[in-house]
């Protein structure tokens, strides 16, 4: 399209459509992809406001002859979500459920609705919609319908076509039609073509629960209502532009139960899920052991069915789930009824479309042929012949799926990023659509065809049923300008392949990126586009995403961030490298809460990708006020408490003109208010104790066993982290209190590495990394690592072994270093995380990552017989996100427990998120963050709760919002100690 004509088209766009259209960079590389194998660079994107709209948009195209694609959530996995012309994103602004009428069980959606959003608006009335794939928290109403999606309770309610009552939809020439059973809303000559051609439609199609390839010709059957609106679901927005659709929902159990199955294997689960559906489950799920975590809570075997079963009562689901067990020829069996335990189990098989794109060794894997379906009842045969071809061609891939309808997902360790690998592929591709035809089989069980499977379906149809789809297409879009490319006349499957356009050498980066070969390319290529960031609410405990959350912006999720740098790296529509504005951009809304690490079931590390670019694009260039007022924190700190100026400090940012101006000098938002300084920092403190802590006149006092050489170390080291020791003293002198009473030895490391109060004093460079400036962190915790070397050599063994560490090899488990007491979880993360990955060619740095513990870790590995205090009351606030998301608060929460503090802590993040709440531009997002769990939480917590927040920033960010003081739950157990007496000798 030459550049005269593609400004026409942002004209005539930008005149007729009253949405918003995006011909710029960002939105551009935002949509070249899905979440597919495949990579397609759009001309601009459209967000219609409704049919109007994109009535205005296809006239617009269709006059210079610019293709049109359709897309919703983009999560679909076959690449029909892209595309070269105009993308119309319908989630922006046509994603509204229109109505919904309990009584007829209908429900008129919008297609950039969500799934859940109409589950949550069905709920109320004991109703829900029936299919259900594992992206039910982002994919939308459309793209299922363009797709045919189906989901785990198809064996119950069938496909997204067996929902679907009637649709609303757009030609590409503009004609409004209503499709629909009994030939409504059908194109001139469709009916004609059909009946000319009833005998191919009754023999041409092969009968089974999961046939989405192809268009459903069958549908237009007389003695199949000839439905027209079940043909355009699957069309994959190839015949026309849907803009409202009218579904059925179906009458949800009132209580669920779930009936884990275990057996040898996955082909002998595949075998007895045929077995099972004679009683009546809602689904038979299966997946093997490849892909479950070692520490799930699953019978014993090597691979499971997952059968939920319903009742109107929860003995009555219990007892059809037990039933079920009974009868299955299984190795051992567990029923659940609790509804946390069973969203705890499913949560496993709906993060497989994501983990199931790492093998355990690490490698890469894909998708482009992971849903094939067979008839159920060969399902095991064919899963028997589907490992013997993997095997023949060298391939990898973990099978899982719905066991029940015969489809099976796969991620298969293709190489696409050779020649020689590509190769393979295709023909690995080719023979397997022939091994699912000799089956019976359709080569699309669920996700479509789109680029991936397209060109085969010659194999499944013939050439007799490929013509009819031609002449199909042709009725509906006579132009050809409706995502042309997809089911006829399809691009080859090996086009268009999105890693092609990335650099074949390692990019020049500063960390290590160890589960990625130090390859800055594989880390940005985690991202396989499931979007599990896009999720509009934070589910229970996660993080991952808050911002996309607070802006529903696709740039602002960690997929669109992801896309970003994955174009910055292609330099095709980003064009400036790290100097790119556009990624800058997106990434400023970045709270680098580390979320996405735990909570993306691939395992994408935002925050480090960030620190990264901002390295980069920052180098040699002048900074943002901010880096240098929030970046520098602990410098400044330390000058404020060698010159002795706190109380100065804090009097002239209590008047407020001269806090307006420092804030406007350092780049902080106007709306913050600038933390006091503490008077006296907790090195002071401990040093004015005559340097021996506080047994002098806070004596060890609680229920510790004396200490032997089994039952615990004699000394932990207390990290002073620049929270603690400048601003919030009070948490450590609480946590030496608490660690002393439970028979601990605590050396506080302060300074130089040695209980004084000189020299730089060590860090953990987190202010320096979260604001990109990775040669002054690498120069700070290579300070800090020669002033500890020291002193974790002079103390005692720990035989400390972190649950979050890296395995320590045998020579140097003979001598670990003593248990380094962090309390600030941000700053914990960071030595867990950001120093070994900082430093990788240093093994102090991962001697001091193994080392450190969080507060509860160190009580329960260390004075595993000391009992806390009880405090016996509820408690609210929130785990603080890099807990979450690197050190894990399974200690936090029995300590919780042991001491009586009842209750749940909020998921989410705060939103302050250290230097992120504070800087100028974030107050906005950084208080929506809030809102979103914990602010709700604490405003509702009855009288008498503690509000627990361990992380500085979040007890930040709830003085300064909510004018709520909240506690470290150091400082809770402190407070409950018996007073101090005595000196113990």
């Amino acid at each position: 399209m030459t550049e005269t004509d593609l400004g026409k088209l942002q004209s005539e766009l930008r005149k007729t459509v009253r949405g918003e259209v995006s011909f710029d960079a960002t939105a551009r590389a935002l949509h070249t992809m899905d979440a597919s194998n495949y990579r397609r660079v759009p001309h601009g994107v459209v967000a219609p406001r409704d049919a109007d709209d994109v009535a205005a948009a296809l006239s617009a195209c269709a006059g210079l002859g610019v293709p049109v694609v359709p897309r919703g959530g983009g999560t679909s996995i076959a690449g029909q979500a892209t595309g070269t012309g105009v993308v119309l994103d319908f989630t922006r602004h046509m994603n509204r459920i229109v109505s919904l009428d309990p009584d007829t069980r209908t429900a008129v959606v919008q297609p950039g609705a969500v799934l859940d959003r109409l589950q949550e608006a069905a709920a109320p009335h004991g109703l829900r919609f029936g299919p259900d794939p594992s992206t039910h928290a982002r994919c939308t109403l459309g793209g299922m319908i363009g797709n045919n999606s189906c989901g785990s309770h198809s064996v119950a309610w069938g496909t997204t076509a067996d929902n679907v009552r009637e649709l609303s939809v757009l030609t590409a020439r503009g004609d409004r039609l209503r499709p629909g059973p009994a030939w409504a809303g059908a194109p001139d000559g469709l009916r004609t073509l059909v009946e000319a051609e009833l005998k191919t439609l009754r023999t041409g199609f092969p009968a089974l629960p999961r046939r989405i390839s192809g268009y459903a010709l069958d549908a237009l059957l007389p003695e199949r209502g000839a439905d027209v609106a079940r043909l355009l679901c699957g069309s994959e927005g190839t015949l026309g532009i849907l803009t409202e659709a009218a579904v059925r929902l179906v009458e949800a159990p009132r209580a669920r139960a779930l009936a884990v199955l275990a057996y040898a294997d996955e082909s002998a689960a595949a075998e007895a899920a045929p077995g099972l559906l004679p009683h009546g489950p809602l689904t038979v799920e299966g997946m093997a052991a490849d892909l479950v975590p070692p520490d799930a809570q699953l019978p014993r075997g090597g691979a499971w069915l997952f059968v939920e079963t319903g009742g109107d009562t929860a003995a009555q689901a219990r007892a059809r789930a037990e039933a079920i067990a009974r009868v299955a020829d299984v190795t051992d069996s567990l029923v659940v009824t609790d509804p946390a335990a069973q969203r705890t189990l499913w949560r496993i098989r709906e993060d497989a479309s994501g983990t199931a794109t790492r093998m355990p060794d690490g490698t890469e894997a894909w998708p482009g042929w992971e849903d094939c379906a067979v008839p159920p009842a060969r399902l095991g045969a064919y899963l028997r012949d589907f490992r013997g071809l993997l095997t023949s061609h060298g391939l990898r891939g973990a099978p899982y799926g719905h066991f029940g309808d015969g489809c099976i997902h796969v991620r298969i360790d293709f190489d696409l990023l050779t020649p020689a690998g590509v190769t393979r592929f295709r023909r690995f591709s080719e023979e397997l659509a022939e091994l699912v035809v000799a089956h019976g089989g359709s080569l699309s069980g669920e996700h479509g065809d789109g680029q991936a499977r397209a060109e085969l379906l010659p194999k499944m149809y013939g050439p007799r049923v490929i013509g009819l789809f031609e002449q199909v297409k042709d009725l509906w879009d006579p132009d050809g300008l409706l995502n042309p490319g997809m089911l006829v006349r399809p691009h080859r499957l090996d086009e268009n392949l999105r890693f092609a356009a990335l650099p074949r050498e390692p990019v020049d980066v500063e960390f290590g990126y160890p589960a990625d070969g130090g390859d800055f390319a594989a880390a940005v290529r985690r991202c396989v586009g499931v979007a599990k960031c896009r999720t509009e609410t934070a589910g229970g405990a996660s993080v991952m995403c808050p911002s996309f959350r607070a802006t529903g912006e696709e740039e602002h999720s960690t997929r669109g961030r992801a896309r970003l740098l994955h174009e910055m790296l292609a330099g095709e529509v980003i064009t400036d490298g790290w100097r790119s504005t556009e990624v800058r951009d997106a990434l400023d809304l970045c709270l680098s809460c580390k979320g996405c690490r735990s909570d993306c079931p691939v395992g994408v590390d935002m925050a480090t990708y960030k620190a990264e670019f901002l390295h980069h694009h920052y180098e040699g260039r002048r900074r943002p006020a901010a880096h240098y007022a929030m970046g520098w924190l602990p410098l400044w700190l330390r000058l404020v408490d060698r010159t002795r100026t706190a109380r100065l400090v804090n009097f002239l940012s209590s008047v407020r003109p001269l806090a307006a101006l420092a804030k406007r000098l350092g780049g902080i938002a106007p709306e913050r208010e600038i933390p006091r300084v503490a008077g006296e920092t907790f090195s002071r403190w401990w040093a004015r104790n005559g340097g021996a802590g506080p047994q002098s006149t806070e004596p060890r006092t609680g229920s510790a066993e004396p200490r032997t050489e089994s039952s615990g170390p004699g000394t932990v080291l207390l990290w002073p982290d620049t929270f603690t020791e400048h601003l919030s003293p009070s948490v450590g002198k609480a946590a030496v209190r608490v660690l002393e009473a439970a028979g601990l030895n605590v050396t506080p490391v302060t300074a130089d590495g040695r209980p004084s109060t000189r020299g730089p004093g060590v860090c953990c460079g987190l202010t320096y990394v979260s604001t990109g400036q990775l040669d002054r962190a690498r120069t700070v915790l290579r300070r800090t690592l020669d002033l500890m070397d020291p002193l974790l050599d002079s103390l005692p063994d720990s035989r400390l072994e972190p649950a979050s560490a890296p395995p320590a090899s045998p020579a140097s488990t003979a001598s670990q270093p003593p248990p380094v007491v962090v309390l600030e979880p941000s700053c914990a993360a960071a030595l867990r995380t950001d120093l070994p990955e900082l430093l990788p060619d240093d093994p102090r740095a991962r001697r001091l990552a193994a080392a450190v513990v969080t507060f509860a870790e160190a009580l329960e590995r260390h004075a595993p017989h000391w009992t806390p205090p009880r405090l016996d009351r509820p408690v609210v606030g929130q785990t603080h996100c890099h807990q979450h998301a690197v050190l894990g608060d399974a200690a936090d929460r029995r300590l919780r427990e042991a001491a009586g503090l009842t209750g749940t802590l909020a998921g989410g993040c705060c939103g302050l998120a250290g230097n992120f709440g504070f800087e100028k531009g974030h107050y906005e997002v950084s208080t929506a963050c809030a809102e979103e769990q914990l602010l709700p939480a604490v405003r509702e917590a009855p009288d008498g709760t503690a509000v627990l927040a361990d992380g500085f920033s979040c007890r930040t960010q709830l003085h300064q919002t909510a004018r709520t003081r909240a506690h470290h739950l150091a400082e809770l157990l402190a407070a409950a100690l018996p007073p101090a007496g005595p000196a113990t000798p």
